[in-house]
């Protein structure tokens, strides 16, 4: 999950004071409900068993805009038996050894484990689980950055606005240090408060917001650690989280990862599309902990249902596909389309991307590679990120448009983010929007799933969004395989529930626009319907 600072930005203040296409007709009828109910009210907060599962439950039953995933099972699926679907995660990488994940990985039956030999002939040497296109490499540098530093191969226009993304991120980073550094100490005071006053190291916001007192520097503790609390993460993991954002600020003031060439290592030539000799089949990489993203990504889809430990992936008869290709800094374009084609290559029906950027030096690259998987039927699934930003006007890559208004493929669907709270407040403050270039919009925030070593917790972004989806496409493919990649893209738009209201965009209460400006559909996806919508169609073929 990328820009960790924006999540925390709205607690700064308290600290302070203290695609295009035409698919085929069908009718609606049979849809649970087709615009989302306007008298829907949530009473009391949501509980912790609640919200460790929102994405899967039911608007109308359980008053938090999830998308029905419960209820499919329950009343759609309960006597079928679907096919298995490969899914690619395209991501950081995954612990592959995880409790919870390890009886769900795609294995590659016509490779011998650990022989080093190309056993099925596809150019991976032992490729079992995926391929690990960044080898040892965990850190990278931002795009611009990469531009920056091959000032002599790149024409003067694209230096020029690399530059600008470059002094932009240097005042933002010293600004940010700021707040973050304040954040930091603010946090360790309140905890240091509050350890004392519980008398142990560990509390829980019930706990916190259980203090009745006169003492002004309790309740100015108290009303720092409700809000830090809110995030989902343990007083631990939060200055972690803040200590690792202050970092990587620093970093970039002094600009000593902006100038490292972390790809030496790997050898290969990342401008040059052909070079294909590189990387490894460990596809968890040489640290468990920089794994953490592909990891909850994973656990989103297809974590094992109805077993009692973690959480519940959104699908069954899922397998997951492993691809090492997004490092923490900016993936490269040539990684990206090596690996769609990879997954594409080796039986993968739904590849979710859940990383982005906005300088594509050789987005062609990724173009061929997204109607490359159209041409095989394959579904691509992507975040649409974590800038606030509407990107019918800003850059954001991948896509499938290249002027930002036709689509030159109709395999890609792109994801926004809700909250899990029902109303003007649904948009998650973080999310891009367009109404052009984004789809639908599906759960984000605060979602829970599996983390290295056996772990799980909330992680939020548009990058939680688009597992929410891809686990829905999977469903569909499943239990209705004759449907088509497009076909099933247009069923999650489709079915979805219509959003009526204006909603408040960016976290900014004076910012209200209507929900049908922030996505080509209007919708958030929403399983049972879209179960229901695939059974109609599945029908006519």
């Amino acid at each position: 999950m990328k820009n960790i600072q924006y999540i925390f930005v709205s607690a700064i203040a308290t600290l302070a004071l203290s695609g295009c296409g035409a698919s085929k007709s069908v009718s609606n009828a049979g849809l649970l409900y087709e615009t989302a109910p306007l008298n829907i009210q949530k009473k009391g907060p949501i509980s912790e068993e609640d919200l460790k599962r929102w994405s899967h439950l039911d608007l109308v039953k359980d008053t938090i805009p999830g998308m029905s995933v419960d209820k499919a099972f329950a009343e759609l699926l309960k006597y079928k038996k679907g096919a298995k679907v490969i899914v690619a995660v395209l991501d950081s990488g995954v612990d592959i050894e995880h409790e919870d994940l390890n009886t769900v990985l795609w294995t590659n039956k016509k490779e011998i484990p650990g022989n080093g030999i190309d056993d099925d002939n596809n150019g991976f040497i032992d490729d079992v689980h995926g391929w690990n296109f960044l080898g040892d490499i965990t850190k990278e540098n931002e795009e611009y950055d990469r531009i920056l530093n091959n000032k002599n191969n790149v024409d003067a226009a694209l230096f020029q606005q690399a530059k600008a993304k470059h002094d932009k991120k240097i005042a933002e980073s010293i600004k940010g240090k700021d707040q973050l550094e304040k954040m930091l100490q603010a946090t360790k005071n309140a905890d240091d408060v509050l350890v004392k006053f519980f008398g142990k190291s560990v509390y829980s916001v019930e706990e916190v917001e259980a203090i009745k007192s006169q003492d002004s520097v309790l309740n100015g503790s108290k009303n720092i650690m409700q809000r830090m609390l809110s995030f989902g993460l343990s007083i631990t993991d939060l200055k972690g989280e803040i200590q690792k954002e202050l970092d990587d600020d620093i970093a970039t003031i002094d600009g000593n990862k902006s100038t490292k060439n972390f790809r030496k290592v790997l050898g290969d030539n990342p401008d040059d599309l052909t070079d294909t000799k590189y990387g490894n089949s460990n596809v968890m990489g040489p640290d468990k902990e920089e794994i953490l993203h592909g990891t909850h990504v994973a656990g989103i889809i297809a974590q094992v249902r109805n077993n009692g430990i973690g959480g519940d992936g959104i699908a069954n008869n899922v397998e997951i596909m492993t691809i090492r290709a997004v490092p923490d800094g900016d993936e490269y374009d040539k990684d990206i389309a090596l690996g769609i084609r990879y997954a594409v290559d080796n039986g993968a029906k739904i590849i979710n991307g859940s990383f982005g950027k906005s300088f594509s030096p050789h987005k062609q690259w990724v173009y061929d590679a997204i109607k490359y998987a159209e041409s095989k039927d394959v579904l691509i699934v992507h975040a649409a990120g974590n800038d606030t930003k509407n990107i019918d006007y800003v850059d954001n890559y991948p896509n499938d448009s290249e002027d930002k208004k036709i689509e030159f493929a109709d395999n890609l669907i792109t994801i926004g983010a809700l909250n899990f709270e029902y109303g003007s407040k649904m948009i998650a403050e973080f999310s891009n929007f367009g109404e052009i270039n984004v789809d639908v919009f599906a759960p984000g925030v605060k979602i829970y799933a599996s983390t290295p070593n056996n772990t799980y917790k909330f992680e939020q972004g548009t990058s939680m969004a688009s597992p929410n989806v891809a686990g829905v496409a999977a469903l569909i493919r499943s239990y209705y395989p004759k449907l088509s990649a497009k076909e099933v893209k247009h069923i999650l738009m489709d079915s979805g529930l219509a959003i009526s209201t204006d909603v408040i965009v960016g976290g900014n209460p004076n910012d209200i626009r209507p929900f049908t400006s922030l996505c080509k559909s209007g919708k958030i996806v929403n399983a049972y319907n879209a179960l229901i919508m695939a059974k109609i169609m599945s029908k006519k073929k």
